[in-house]
């Protein structure tokens, strides 16, 4: 986020307490007083970060030029050491302040650096009145899928075979819902079809999510835990569903081999993986599990199928007209009639249930930095 005072175009992108909120193409060359902006950060923080939960760890970061970009990558995509992270603010002569363990500081570290000049969405946050902070949200169903069917550039809103409402945020956070798309206008409009409790404030931000930004094309031996990835191989072994209803099955490449996951809550996604079979040549977008080393699939790519030859019937005498009967398992048919021999079934290629293209997972198990295949078939 940038801070200062504006100048030339402004554009409204949100409302605070029924006052509109906007941003600027331009900056001020007005000097900005950081120490109050630093006052007012802490305030913000001890007045509504949750520092007594455990997994609360908040940082902010003040820095007057952008670090490079190769840093929000390597955090999207790898694990960062928190001392390289303030090493690196440190030599940029940055202000950072850090809260308990301090790992908040690597994430604000990683948005102040990303850019999005590759790709960009956006998002619409609203947010609740204070007094029903962690009751039971109100976001209307129907009104969500109607929006979902008029927004066209909006994504991830309703997963109608799940009946999730995918816009409305499980955690008893401030957030009433969140839309994401890809024109600020659009989301705008998407707000106001929404039937819903009261919004006490909304604004709109730049986004990352839906851009795949967290993935890298590895060799299956250059993959390392928690790593996201883009991987093409060859199934060497074909879907097993275990007890729990995870389907696992392994591809290879030049360089090794891994297991690939379709977890449970990824539901009928988990149908095409089962009928993949051995000699299939697919990619598998996803996360790295560290132990054992695997693939959380987030989507995949069947690229080439593998032709399945069936036996139809055993081959028929050509002397007696009559099929002749099996001798045993790979040992090949003979003619009772008359004693003649065959190894040839007759055969037939055998459909696939599945075709080539993108297959992804429904929108109740997508993670928010996944693209999803509407906006890839949009920029293909």
């Amino acid at each position: 986020m940038q801070v200062g005072k504006g100048k030339d175009k402004r554009i409204k992108i949100g409302e605070i307490e029924d006052k509109k909120i906007f941003c600027y193409k331009n900056q001020s060359s007005e000097k900005i007083n950081t120490d109050k902006l630093k006052e007012v950060i802490e305030e913000t923080i001890y007045k509504y970060a949750r520092l007594e939960d455990e997994n609360t760890n908040s940082g902010f970061v003040l820095i007057n030029k952008r670090p490079s970009v190769s840093i929000y990558k390597e955090t999207v995509r790898e694990i960062v050491n928190i001392d390289e992270t303030k090493k690196l603010l440190k030599s940029s002569k940055s202000y950072f302040k850090g809260y308990k363990n301090s790992r908040g500081i690597i994430g604000a570290t990683a948005s102040v650096a990303w850019s999005s000049k590759n790709d960009k969405t956006f998002e619409l946050i609203t947010y609740r009145q204070k007094e029903k902070w962690g009751s039971k949200r109100f976001v209307d169903d129907d009104s969500t899928m109607e929006m979902n069917k008029t927004c066209s550039l909006t994504f991830d809103n309703y997963d109608y075979e799940n009946k999730h409402n995918r816009i409305v945020p499980s955690s008893p956070c401030p957030v009433l819902f969140g839309i994401r798309g890809e024109n600020e206008t659009e989301l705008v409009k998407a707000k106001s079809m929404i039937k819903s409790e009261k919004i006490d404030a909304w604004i709109i931000f730049e986004s990352n999510q839906g851009t795949d930004d967290h993935l890298q094309r590895k060799n299956i031996d250059k993959i390392k835990p928690y790593n996201s990835v883009i991987v093409k191989g060859k199934v060497s072994r074909k879907p097993l569903t275990l007890e729990g209803g995870h389907v696992i099955f392994s591809i290879k490449d030049s360089t090794g081999c891994i297991d690939c996951a379709a977890y449970e809550p990824t539901k009928k996604f988990r149908n095409i993986i089962r009928k993949l079979v051995v000699g299939d040549v697919v990619e598998v977008y996803g996360g790295i599990r560290k132990e054992p080393l695997t693939i959380n699939i987030e989507k995949i790519k069947i690229i080439s199928l593998k032709n399945l030859i069936e036996k139809v019937e055993n081959p028929v005498c050509l002397k007696c007209g009559k099929h002749m009967k099996s001798k045993g398992k790979k040992q090949g048919f003979k003619c009772k009639i008359c004693g003649s021999e065959s190894n040839k079934p007759l055969l037939k290629e055998k459909k696939r249930l599945i075709q080539t293209g993108f297959y992804e997972v429904p929108v109740c198990a997508r993670r928010h930095l996944s693209k999803p295949l509407k906006r890839i078939k949009k920029q293909s």
